[in-house]
């Protein structure tokens, strides 16, 4: 809680330039699959309500079964991702501010849903200003896999979400990531 707390009383620290930079701590992640994986692609999708979701085609959260059959999952939506946060070597983002991880994500939004699909099962979880507030929630398999993170930021007035530009300036920054905007926040939208 203390971690979440420190984030949550610094959004100008933690991610300058809102909206934006929030979008690439989700992107980064998916990136890094893609990168192991030899390529992959997002989708980054801007929803009516404010909301932002970012979905990708990866492997899924790493999530493994407990002595009990119950699944159990790194709490990388919550905690300090120790390769990052407070790293004085770690890695910038494209907008030029340092990476600190998904939890800088999670306490800065009012809600957070973090979708999993992996080859061995599929769950949900909700998280509200950083804190979990489900268990695992299994969701049908579809086929797929990968993880989507949909989240609305807690001050949506602190910087403009990302445009389709950004995106494919930001892009460059990862080339193994294929990523695309589709911008559902006006109803005449081309959903591009």
């Amino acid at each position: 809680m203390d971690h979440l707390r420190r984030i949550a009383a610094g959004p100008a620290e933690f991610a300058p330039g809102g909206a934006g930079h929030l979008v690439l701590e989700v992107i980064a992640y998916a990136a890094d699959e893609a990168e192991s994986r030899g390529g992959g692609r997002c989708v980054v999708t801007l929803h009516a309500d404010g909301s932002v979701s970012v979905a990708d085609d990866g492997r899924g959260t790493d999530t493994r079964v407990d002595e009990r059959g119950r699944p159990v999952k790194k709490p990388v939506m919550a905690t300090k991702d120790l390769r990052f946060f407070d790293s004085p070597h770690t890695e910038r983002l494209p907008d030029g501010h340092p990476r600190r991880g998904m939890s800088v994500v999670a306490a800065l939004s009012e809600w957070l849903l973090h979708t999993n699909r992996r080859a061995d099962g599929a769950w949900t979880q909700r998280y509200e200003h950083g804190v979990p507030v489900t268990g695992l929630t299994p969701v049908p398999p579809d086929g797929t896999t990968g993880t989507v993170v949909h989240f609305l930021p807690a001050d949506q007035g602190h910087g403009p979400a990302p445009t389709g530009d950004d995106l494919t300036r930001w892009a460059e920054h990862w080339p193994h990531l294929a990523v695309r905007l589709d911008d559902r926040r006006m109803p005449t939208s081309d959903h591009s």
